[in-house]
């Protein structure tokens, strides 16, 4: 039907848009991404260490993806 009211000149842009839902979309993606990539780094750098190292932060190699997550994401 939207299709239709589309074609026929029924329906604006803004309706279309969702009133900025498009925009809201584009920033989610990009907040997503940028968590992402936090996130990978988080998990090269802290993979990169020796165990020794990571024991000296009171971690081992078992909790480095939660470690990352919570680096990104914050606590689940």
């Amino acid at each position: 039907m939207a299709v239709l009211d589309l074609i026929h000149g029924g329906m604006h842009r803004n309706d279309i848009a969702g009133n900025g839902a498009i925009a809201k979309f584009v920033a989610n993606v990009r907040e997503n991404m940028a968590r992402r990539a936090v996130y990978r780094q988080t998990l090269r750098e802290l993979g990169e260490l020796s165990n020794r190292d990571l024991a000296d932060l009171g971690l081992n190699r078992g909790n480095i993806r939660s470690v990352a997550y919570e680096a990104a994401w914050g606590k689940k």
